[in-house]
C-alpha cells in the first residue's frame, strides 16, 4: 500500500517534471526566441555543453545561427548586442547575478563571498572597504616585486632553452603569476618558480573549484547536497574552494607571526625590516585597516580580500600571457613588428639602464598595447554568459521584452567576435585595428571591449585619468559597472612588463600540433590553455 502510494507520487513528480516546462514554455512571452529545441525545456543542455569545456565556441555558433538573442535554457538568454551591455551591466544598473553563482560560495555558511554575492547593496558596501587598495598608482609601487618574479622566471626559460626541450608554456607563465600575486599579497613568493611544480596542490585545487562551481551553478539547488560530501571525501583541508581558503588561512597565520613584514600587532605597528621598505603587501594593507576600524573592515574581510587575490590573481593573468605568446607566435609578422618596436626604443635609451623594461616606459610603446589588447579579445579570460536576473517590472532589450526573473547575459567572446563591431575581419589576430586613426571607429570598437569578468568582486577608476592615447589602452576598459575586474591592474602590470622582455630576449617555437590548428584550451569559467607547448631559445645579443 504505502509502496504504492510512493510509486504514484514518484510518476506524478516526474511527469510534472517533464510537462512543466514544456507547458511553462509554450505560453511564455519569450517562446519565439530561437535555440536548441532541448534548451527550450531543461537546463540539462547548458550543462551538458558546459561540461565539453568548448561553450565559448558554442555560444559563437548559437548567434551566428540564430542572431542577436538565442536561448540556451528554458529561463536563460544570450544576447550579443553592444547596447545590451549597458542595460544589463551599466553602472546604476539593478540586474542583480543568477543563481549560477551560488556554487562559488559554501551553502552553509550565512557569509558573503565578494565574487559570488547576489545582493548589490551588500556587495557595494563591501566594495568600497578594498577600493583604496587597488588604485593603479598603489599597484605600480609592486614592480619591484615583478621584476623580482620575472628575473627568476627568466632563470627557468634559459634551463628549459638548454635542455632543448618543448615546455608547458601555460604552466609555466601560471607558476609565475601566482608567485608574482604571493609576493603582492603577503610579501613572499610562494615557490611555484622555484621548482616549476604545483605548491601544496594550489593550482590543481582551482582547477577543481571551477569545474565543480561552473557545472553546480547549472543546478544550484544541487550544491547544498554535495558540497560538504566532496569536503568530506577529500580530507582535513577540503577540496576545491576550501582548500584554497584554509591555504590562506594559513598563509595568514604565518603573517602573523612575522613582525618584520610592518604588520599592527596589538595596534601597534611594528618596524619594518625588509628590503623593500617601500613596498606594503595587501595582508598588512588589510591588517591595518582591520585594526583601524574592525567592525567596518573584519577579519573576514581581510579574508575574503587574500582569497580574491589568490584565485582571480593567478589563472586570468597566466591565461592572458599564455593567448599574448601564443597568436604573437601564431602570426610571426606581429611577433617581429613587436620586437622591432622594442629594439627601437632600446636603441634611443629605453631600458638600457635596467633588465627590465619599466610600466612607464612600457605605456609609450603603442604596438605592445595594441598587441595586449588585441591578444585580450581574441581570448577573454572568462568563456560563458555573465548571468544576470532581469529585476521587478521586467525590462527591454534589444526591442525585446524580457520579464522579472530572467536570466540574461553577454559572453566576452561572443562580443568580440562580433563582426557588426569589429570588422568582417573579427576573428583574425590584428592589433593595427587598434592603431585606426578613426576616433569613432576606436571608441565604438572599446564599447564592446570586456575582455576580464565582469563578474570580479571589485570595481574602481585609477587613481590618474591618463591614458595612453598611441595605444587606447585605458585600464577602464576592463569590464563594465560596478563588477569590473579586481585584478585588472595588476593583470595589465604584469603583462606590460613581461611581454616586452620576453619578445627582447627570447625565440620560440610551437610544437607541430599547435602550428597545424589552434591550439587546446579547456573552459571551466575560465578558458584555460591545454598542454601549450613551445621550444624556447635565448636570443643571441647581437640580433638586438
Amino acid at each position: 500500500m504505502h509502496v504504492a502510494v510512493i510509486a504514484s507520487a514518484a510518476a506524478v513528480a516526474l511527469v510534472a517534471c517533464i510537462f512543466f516546462p514544456f507547458l511553462k514554455g509554450l505560453f511564455s512571452p519569450l517562446r519565439t526566441v530561437p535555440g536548441p529545441i532541448a534548451a527550450r525545456f531543461t537546463d540539462f543542455w547548458y550543462l551538458w555543453r558546459v561540461k565539453r569545456g568548448a561553450f565559448e565556441v558554442d555560444n559563437i555558433e548559437l548567434h551566428r545561427k540564430h542572431g542577436e538573442i538565442v536561448r540556451y535554457g528554458p529561463n536563460r538568454y544570450s544576447l550579443s548586442s553592444p547596447s545590451a551591455q549597458k542595460t544589463i551591466y551599466g553602472h546604476g544598473a539593478k540586474f542583480p547575478k543568477s543563481s549560477w553563482y551560488k556554487g562559488w560560495s559554501n551553502p552553509h555558511l550565512d557569509q558573503w563571498s565578494v565574487f559570488s554575492d547576489q545582493s548589490i547593496q551588500r556587495h557595494s558596501e563591501n566594495r568600497r572597504q578594498y577600493q583604496s587598495a587597488y588604485t593603479m598608482s598603489s599597484l605600480v609601487s609592486y614592480e619591484s616585486y615583478v621584476d623580482e618574479c620575472a628575473d627568476l622566471f627568466s632563470q627557468r626559460l634559459q634551463e628549459v632553452a638548454s635542455a632543448g626541450v618543448y615546455a608547458d608554456m601555460g604552466h609555466w607563465l601560471q607558476c609565475y603569476a601566482f608567485d608574482v600575486i604571493g609576493l603582492i599579497t603577503y610579501s613572499k613568493r610562494l615557490g611555484f618558480l622555484d621548482r616549476g611544480e604545483d605548491i601544496s596542490g594550489v593550482i590543481a585545487a582551482l582547477e577543481d573549484h571551477f569545474q565543480y562551481a561552473t557545472l553546480v551553478g547549472v543546478y544550484p539547488w544541487f550544491h547544498k547536497y554535495i558540497f560538504p560530501i566532496r569536503n568530506w571525501l577529500a580530507g582535513p583541508t577540503g577540496t576545491g574552494r576550501a582548500y584554497v581558503v584554509k591555504f590562506t588561512q594559513d598563509r595568514i597565520a604565518e603573517h602573523q607571526k612575522d613582525v618584520r613584514k610592518g604588520i599592527l600587532v596589538h595596534g601597534k605597528e611594528e618596524e619594518q625590516t625588509t628590503t623593500t621598505t617601500e613596498t606594503t603587501d595587501f595582508l598588512t594593507k588589510f591588517f591595518r585597516k582591520n585594526v583601524a576600524d574592525p567592525q567596518a573592515f573584519s577579519m573576514y574581510h581581510l579574508a575574503m580580500g587574500c582569497v580574491s587575490n589568490m584565485v582571480a590573481g593567478s589563472d586570468t593573468t597566466a591565461i592572458t600571457l599564455s593567448a599574448i605568446l601564443y597568436y604573437l607566435l601564431k602570426n610571426p609578422r606581429t611577433f617581429n613588428a613587436l620586437r622591432h618596436e622594442i629594439d627601437s626604443l632600446q636603441q634611443d635609451g629605453v631600458g638600457k639602464t635596467s633588465q627590465f623594461i619599466t610600466f612607464k616606459e612600457s605605456q609609450d610603446m603603442p604596438y605592445l598595447q595594441a598587441v595586449l589588447k588585441e591578444a585580450l579579445r581574441m581570448h577573454p579570460a572568462t568563456g560563458l554568459p555573465l548571468e544576470r536576473v532581469v529585476p521587478p517590472g521586467g525590462a527591454t532589450i534589444c526591442d525585446t521584452f524580457f520579464p522579472e526573473g530572467t536570466i540574461v547575459g553577454i559572453n566576452s567572446w561572443v562580443t568580440h567576435r562580433n563582426t557588426a563591431v569589429f570588422g568582417p575581419d573579427a576573428n583574425a589576430f590584428k592589433p593595427e585595428r587598434w592603431l585606426s586613426a578613426d576616433k569613432d571607429k576606436l571608441s565604438f570598437m572599446e564599447r564592446s571591449w570586456m575582455p576580464v569578468s565582469l563578474s570580479s568582486p571589485l570595481s574602481f577608476r585609477p587613481a590618474s585619468s591618463r591614458c595612453p592615447q598611441q595605444s587606447n589602452m585605458c585600464p577602464q576598459q576592463f569590464g563594465l559597472g560596478s563588477r569590473t575586474c579586481i585584478g585588472r591592474h595588476i593583470s595589465f602590470l604584469e603583462m606590460s612588463k613581461l611581454i616586452p622582455a620576453l619578445v627582447r630576449d627570447y625565440d620560440f617555437e610551437l610544437d607541430n600540433k599547435a602550428q597545424a590548428r589552434d591550439w587546446e584550451t579547456m573552459n571551466h569559467w575560465f578558458v584555460k590553455p591545454r598542454d601549450f607547448r613551445v621550444k624556447v631559445s635565448v636570443r643571441p645579443k647581437s640580433s638586438g
